[in-house]
């Protein structure tokens, strides 16, 4: 069983496949997060190069506005950096290559606590949707640099030789699923402030009450399962080793 105490982390790192996919998924919880003192970072994993629909815009030029989308985003929220790789939107894989620039992103921040996508939700014929490949790349890529990639001092030993990288143990991971949950954080407080996190991505969502309204109603179906307002749910795994 799955520890459901609610905890402060003390260092965060969110890893997503897009400038928005943390953000949306959990930008309540990181906002609730950062106001009791826990340090957040950011780790997007794709240029996010590929998400417009506008046919006059080029690929540069998507990936530069959502950049600057993810800080401002990341500034309204409160956290301390955001890092970036420049794997193609699209395109994400899981190798080795991505899963040692991640074990680099987490030695470097000593996260305890790690928030992702988790790569077994694939599709939901409920809710109409196939998820993202990168979502599922990103996430199968973040549990293996999680465990045990990151805490193996002979795993990508040029991280300890050339950088001066120690192996790092992150002791708590959430995983964003729309479907499954095991463990949910109460954002009541911090729904209004959600909001206009995920709004910064403006070049995302050219509808902003329609989105703003499907994002109440999720945060509203999982604050049933908790008896609050709204709330956030994820896979929690608390590692033993």
């Amino acid at each position: 069983m799955a520890d459901t105490t609610y905890f402060t982390p003390k260092i965060i790192l969110a890893i997503g496949a897009h400038a928005d996919d943390m953000d949306v998924t959990s930008a309540g919880t990181l906002l609730r997060w950062a106001h009791e003192g826990a340090a957040v970072y950011y780790l997007q994993l794709t240029d996010s190069s590929r998400g417009s629909s506008d046919r006059n815009i080029s690929p540069e030029q998507v990936a530069t506005t959502r950049q600057a989308e993810q800080r401002t985003a990341a500034e309204l929220l409160g956290a301390k950096d955001v890092f970036f790789l420049s794997n193609c939107d699209g395109c994400l894989e899981v190798t080795q290559d991505l899963k040692r620039d991640i074990v680099r992103v987490i030695r470097q921040v000593k996260p305890d606590t790690v928030i992702g996508m988790d790569p077994t939700f694939i599709y939901s014929a409920e809710r109409g949707m196939i998820n993202h490949p990168d979502h599922r790349a990103a996430g199968q890529a973040t549990l293996d640099a999680v465990y045990p990639l990151a805490r193996d001092h002979l795993t990508f030993p040029e991280l300890l030789q050339d950088e001066q990288l120690e192996p790092h143990r992150v002791e708590h991971v959430l995983l964003a699923n729309f479907e499954t949950q095991n463990y949910y954080v109460d954002i009541s407080e911090f729904m209004d402030r959600k909001l206009e996190v995920v709004l910064a991505h403006a070049s995302q969502f050219g509808e902003p009450e329609r989105m703003s309204d499907m994002l109440r109603g999720m945060a509203e179906g999982m604050g049933v399962k908790t008896g609050s307002r709204y709330a956030e749910g994820f896979m929690r795994i608390d590692l033993a080793f």
